[in-house]
């Protein structure tokens, strides 16, 4: 579990490299969003056949996982700001 853990981290810092700018949620929201994003992108790897579990393709699939992930996570939370002041 905690290999899956720093797998998923590692691969959420490469994400965050590949895709630099300021992110509504910072560095923290950053790296869990990478986190998730490799899981799902692992998984969806695994279970289309791409590659089998402990191949180096699957790294690679979950930092497309996670990128992907960040960009949909931009695309909905970047336009936001904060309160509303009059």
């Amino acid at each position: 579990m905690l290999g899956w853990l720093l797998f998923g981290l590692l691969a959420g810092v490469v994400a965050k490299l590949l895709m630099p700018g300021r992110d509504p949620g910072g560095w923290i929201i950053t790296i869990l969003l990478g986190i998730v994003g490799a899981a799902l992108g692992g998984f969806l790897g695994r279970t289309a056949g791409f590659y089998r579990e402990g191949e180096p393709a699957g790294f690679v699939m979950a930092v497309v996982g996670a990128v992907i992930l960040l960009a949909l996570y931009r695309v909905i939370l970047g336009g936001r700001s904060g309160p509303i002041s009059h």
